[in-house]
């Protein structure tokens, strides 16, 4: 589903991304970690063309990210990603901003994007919430709509780029649990997370990077076992013991 192939990034002289490489197959659940600053953010994005890469190839689905002919717009109408701030429409209901997307981007009626609403904020227990205005509900909650909205969009598969970070630690499961749901539905997933029990529980694989490299690319249970690096040592040490 998405195939990434020595992707390198940088900004002027310094060098973000380096010779990255992965792949994730369909129905797969991956998880980046790495410490802060490693490039994990910057990967996710390049993933769906949000920040672009100077090496490398990405494709998604079979479709070149970085290929000068290539229609982003479509491609991202298709590629989920829930970004760490929520980045719903303040000014627009909950189920405005379900809709929105679905009517200006896939070119759905306005009675069928609505349609969906209830099904989707059922899937991430906020039904009740509908009629309400994104400063109305707490960040989980928030969080939730915007898992939704990606969802609206009937995605090939999801990208989230620390959806969890800008929570109150009270809010983190109500997150996690919607996306504990998806990863057993089979959604293929790509998570960057600092959330180490999530990944033990539901990813397949484990990615981790640091100073803009993978170091190391392995099965979840391998990575939390034994991880080869000593940079992957240190950092599960100090994440695990706290």
């Amino acid at each position: 589903m998405i195939s990434i192939r020595n992707v390198g990034k940088h900004y002027g002289s310094f060098q973000v991304l380096a010779d990255c490489s992965t792949e994730v197959n369909k129905g797969e659940v991956i998880v980046v970690c790495g410490p802060s600053g490693s490039g994990k953010s910057t990967l996710i994005k390049c993933v769906n063309g949000l920040e672009p890469f100077q090496q490398g190839e990405i494709v998604v689905n079979g479709v070149s990210v970085g290929a000068p002919k290539t229609d982003l717009p479509k491609l991202r109408a298709h590629v989920g990603m829930v970004f760490q701030h929520f980045e719903l429409f303040p000014h627009m209901s909950i189920m405005a901003n379900l809709t929105l997307a679905q009517e200006k981007v896939l070119g759905r009626p306005h009675e069928e994007a609505r349609a969906k609403g209830p099904a989707l904020l059922d899937r991430v227990g906020l039904r009740a919430q509908a009629a309400k205005y994104p400063g109305e509900l707490s960040g989980g909650q928030q969080q939730r709509v915007a898992i939704a909205r990606a969802l609206a969009m009937d995605p090939i598969c999801m990208l989230f780029d620390e959806p969890t970070s800008a929570l109150d630690p009270e809010m983190i499961n109500e997150v996690l649990d919607v996306m504990v749901e998806l990863a057993r539905e089979g959604m293929t997933m790509m998570c960057v997370t600092h959330e180490m029990g999530f990944a033990r529980q539901v990813a397949h694989r484990v990615v981790f990077m640091d100073h803009g490299r993978i170091v190391e690319d392995a099965p979840t249970e391998a990575f939390f076992g034994a991880p080869r690096s000593e940079r992957a040592q240190q950092f599960l040490a100090k994440i695990l013991h706290h």
